[in-house]
């Protein structure tokens, strides 16, 4: 693909984005103190599950950018969302067949739309935290023995 083009890890980081805010389901009453969106950290768990793989830094940062130019995503205060625009390219994308979804998505952002530049950074940092949250979220907790506790014998 051009380089000018859009990347698989764009469509990547755009399918999780959308997966893990519930493609639009959960929104947000605007009254809500809680901001709608979703985090780094579920963001990254997402694409985790869809290629069992961490997204590095530089791969977020570069398909963010290109997502915000093309107005399919925005991100504010640290809360990634799905634009309106967004929402329409995923309900009115076509149905995977034997492609998996981020590579029907990338066919479907090469055909109708241009990658965009923004500026927008995500900080080394950002990325680490979010991945050591991701971590420690995704390590099970372990299961206590009914021995030992009060009320049972």
């Amino acid at each position: 693909m051009a380089e000018n083009g859009w990347h698989w890890s764009d469509a990547w980081i755009f399918v999780s984005l959308v997966i893990a805010s519930g493609a639009g389901r959960h929104r947000r009453a605007p009254s809500s103190r809680r901001p709608e969106g979703v985090r780094l950290t579920d963001v990254l768990s997402t694409a985790d599950h869809l290629n069992r793989a961490i997204p590095r830094r530089d791969e977020v940062e570069a398909a963010v950018r290109r997502l915000l130019g093309a107005g399919l995503v925005s991100v504010s205060e640290g809360w990634f969302r799905i634009t309106a625009e967004g929402e329409r390219l995923w309900r009115s994308r076509p149905s995977a067949g034997l492609a998996t979804t981020v590579d029907t998505v990338q066919g479907v952002l090469s055909r109708r739309h241009t990658p965009g530049s923004a500026d927008w950074s995500l900080d080394e940092a950002d990325h680490a935290a979010a991945v050591q949250e991701y971590l420690v979220r995704s390590i099970p907790t372990p299961r206590r023995s009914p021995e030992g506790q009060s009320g049972r014998e």
